[in-house]
């Protein structure tokens, strides 16, 4: 009987750990949108996460793209608006990568 129910509770352990994986799979892509206002010296372009801000980019004087989000005091420059938006999404713990 006592290996009948150890068999049982790895069943159900190893039931629960499927569900939880099948839930990380579900995962859904956060809805980032991108806007911009106009600043004293260009556009200042905003990315959010639905309504919460996640942090800002402009293109400076030497045409590279400077990331500013919102919870880090690094500001790295990138060659393209792309690569500022993805360091801003992905310092927020929200880059989710595709593994279909």
């Amino acid at each position: 009987m006592i290996v009948q129910e150890e068999f049982d509770n790895q069943a159900s352990a190893q039931s629960e750990f499927e569900e939880h994986i099948d839930d990380l799979a579900d995962a859904v892509a956060p809805e980032i949108e991108i806007d911009s206002v106009p600043d004293d010296f260009g556009e200042l372009y905003r990315v959010w996460n639905g309504s919460h801000l996640l942090g800002t980019f402009y293109q400076n004087l030497e045409g590279k793209w400077v990331a500013q989000p919102f919870n880090s005091d690094v500001r790295p420059l990138c060659d393209t608006p792309f690569k500022a938006q993805i360091i801003i999404i992905a310092v927020n713990g929200l880059l989710v990568a595709d593994v279909a």
